[in-house]
């Protein structure tokens, strides 16, 4: 794996060693730091910005090789616009820092600029944005059958006007960032090596940064009543595991919130086979539940003043002598029963049980499930948000908010009769799937009848989890989505 940069912060100075990195509005003023470089190389950056028609927008940048007058190997100026900095802004620009920095040994990063404010958390953010962009996937990639050389880490300086405030706002963002990175992890391995009981293994490692991890095997999962998620790893060699993560940090008697993943590590549709084309893609259909795991990383690692919970149902939906069947009717472990028309409809009947023992467990003040649930979502919103569904207006107000300061955005989706009434069955209480139209939907109003009066968002990570747009904080084909924007809604709404 490509290392990550090993970052640091001290008080702003002139760098003199490796690359710099420097930050100007549109205005073109310089000052601090970047004025006085600017004369130390016979203003070497005021002529690079008219060569280059440089303008100072927000993200562009220009570069100097080896300027004359300093010992530095390079100069980085980055454009910030003239419009008041965002929290998503800060992640961009570390973002595009790091991706400025080639094969550079060191860089410093001078945060300054005549008119913008970076303040300790500003600075902070940065470091997470570059640290979010250096994460890179190689780990199975060799050198013609050998070990693949592993890059030094680059030394990153942070250079700020309080780097003891910032440092402390890192201690909490790097757990964020790494419970993100963990879940691109999860997301980017074969399903050769995460199978469920590999996953399990990851969740229980949650042991190591503070969180009661609990494993329901196939045994107790048959004595519990989960039928629904056992109906769909019957066709697998691989047995079924359910993997509950508890943070209790907040008071003993405030009701937790609860976040559900589906974990499907490998979805070749079981009877009703998907087509061969892009099928390997299906290793990802459990990044709802990567998502969840990287989140109770990121709560308890931080230590979050919350009574948290997340459950992740891990199966592998494949076809078989032993496989579920379309007509099938199995009873789901909320007593309700299930006619099955497409066993490529499974992610749904996973989270239905979850959904049920969550309600009646944990007794919840609210329950939210994701996962790369439908198509259907991306026809409806592309790449760009993840479709919500609720039956509670604060709490999609809530991460709708968390979505637009993080950049992980929502959209909300309706839900209703008609659609609900597209789900019954003739011969059971209900389908798996209402067909071809609106078909997100349906399967959100399929969940919905699991949920009783419990507030709760279902989120569609189908178009977000995998195989979703490169960004400046996001250049592999998993994108950690959903661990930052959940955090968030923790953080601002839920912590004592």
């Amino acid at each position: 794996m490509a290392k990550l940069p090993e970052i640091s912060f001290h008080s702003l100075a002139t760098p003199s060693e490796g690359t710099a990195v420097l930050f100007v509005e549109k205005s073109l003023e310089l000052s601090g730091v970047a004025a006085s470089l600017d004369e130390a190389t016979s203003g070497a950056l005021t002529r690079a910005f008219k060569a280059a028609e440089f303008k100072g927008e927000m993200a562009k940048k220009v570069s100097i090789l080896a300027p004359s007058g300093v010992e530095l190997d390079q100069i980085v100026v980055i454009g910030i616009g003239d419009e008041p900095l965002t929290e998503k802004d800060f992640l961009r620009l570390g973002g595009v820092v790091m991706g400025s920095l080639g094969s550079a040994k060191t860089a410093s990063v001078v945060l300054e600029a005549k008119d913008a404010e970076f303040a300790a958390a500003s600075s902070s953010l940065v470091a997470m944005g570059a640290k979010l962009r250096a994460y890179d996937f190689d780990l199975y990639k060799t050198d013609k059958g050998k070990p693949k050389e592993v890059k030094d880490a680059v030394a990153l300086s942070i250079l700020c006007a309080a780097p003891d405030d910032a440092a402390a706002a890192w201690d909490i963002d790097t757990v964020i960032s790494d419970g993100t990175l963990l879940a691109r992890d999860l997301v980017n391995e074969p399903a050769n090596i995460l199978g469920p009981q590999e996953f399990a293994d990851k969740a229980k490692a949650l042991e190591a940064v503070g969180a009661e991890v609990e494993i329901l095997g196939q045994a107790e999962l048959e004595k519990i009543g989960m039928r629904a998620l056992l109906g769909v790893a019957q066709g697998s060699v691989r047995e079924p595991k359910v993997a509950i993560m508890k943070w209790m940090g907040g008071t003993k008697d405030e009701a937790p919130v609860v976040f559900v993943g589906k974990g499907v590590v490998f979805d070749t549709g079981g009877i009703s086979i998907k087509p061969a084309g892009g099928m390997e893609d299906m290793k990802g259909d459990m990044g709802g539940a990567a998502c969840v795991t990287g989140l109770m990383h990121a709560l308890s690692a931080r230590k979050a003043k919350v009574n948290a919970i997340g459950i992740i149902g891990l199966v592998e939906n494949m076809p078989d002598g032993n496989a579920q069947r379309p007509g099938d009717i199995v009873t789901s472990m909320s007593g309700q029963t299930i006619e099955i028309i497409n066993t490529d409809a499974e992610g749904r009947l996973v989270l239905a049980d979850l959904l049920h023992y969550s309600k009646e467990e944990f007794k919840p003040r609210f329950m939210i499930d994701l996962a790369t649930l439908t198509g259907a979502v991306l026809v409806a919103l592309g790449n760009q948000n993840a479709g919500i569904f609720s039956n509670s207006d604060d709490l999609c107000d809530q991460l709708s908010e968390a979505g637009e300061t993080t950049g992980e955005t929502v959209w909300r989706l309706p839900l209703g009769k008609a659609y609900d009434k597209m789900i019954d069955s003739k011969f059971a209480d209900m389908k798996n799937t209402g067909g071809r139209w609106a078909g997100s939907i349906t399967a959100a109003q399929f969940l919905k009848r699991f949920v009783g009066d419990v507030d709760w968002v279902h989120i569609d990570v189908a178009g977000t989890a995998m195989d979703s747009p490169k960004t400046d904080i996001s250049q592999g084909w998993a994108s950690g989505y959903g661990v930052r924007l959940l955090d968030r809604l923790v953080k601002d709404h839920y912590e004592g």
